[in-house]
């Protein structure tokens, strides 16, 4: 496993629009998370260790905070072709034995990674949302991107929780701090175009 560091994207860009279907079998987009007040975008996959490790801290913090009104998404956008347990039938097994309490969603055409400008897993995008807008999915802003905490190899050992601690930033109406340590894990698995 290649260990990979995210490449910051610009905090205040608007998050990118999606259609993915999820381990459902519903089809998912950005304006389907318009009532919630902070939108997590977690890439994701199955076979990853930094996410295998993290995944049921993860799905803790997903509950904990869908109570806050914070909506969440899991992303998979790794080459199911090269890596079978990527596939989408394996997300299903990974999202039922994990029972995630998230969607979580195969971008088989790795556009939307792209877009996010994601590059590892697992990686986290936070979108706020503007007060008393129309069009929420319009104006949801990146807030945070980065890690979920300091310890991805034993959770006994975290000292610093930043996604927890940018969530409660933003639920409170203040920026997360802006010194965000970048997300590290695997590279997502892109295809090779020939």
């Amino acid at each position: 496993m290649a260990l990979t560091y995210s490449v910051p994207v610009h905090l205040g860009s608007t998050a990118p629009d999606f259609l993915l279907t999820g381990v459902d079998d519903k089809n998912y987009q950005l304006s389907d998370f318009d009532s919630a007040r902070v939108l997590v975008v977690a890439f994701i996959c199955n076979h990853c260790p930094y996410v295998i490790a993290t995944q049921g801290r993860v799905n803790r913090l997903a509950q904990e905070y869908s109570k806050k009104g914070v909506a969440w998404i899991g992303i998979s956008s790794n080459d199911a072709t090269n890596y079978p347990q990527d596939g989408f039938e394996a997300m299903k097994a990974r999202s039922k034995e994990q029972n995630f309490s998230f969607p979580y969603l195969y971008d088989d055409t790795q556009a939307v990674a792209r877009a996010f400008g994601a590059v590892c897993t697992p990686e986290f995008f936070v979108y706020g949302q503007e007060a008393g807008s129309l069009a929420p999915s319009a104006l949801r802003a990146l807030k945070y991107q980065g890690r979920l905490d300091d310890h991805w190899q034993d959770e006994k050992h975290v000292t610093h929780s930043d996604l927890a601690l940018a969530l409660d930033r933003i639920l409170m109406g203040q920026n997360p701090d802006s010194d965000q340590k970048p997300a590290l894990g695997c590279s997502i698995k892109w295809r090779i175009h020939r």
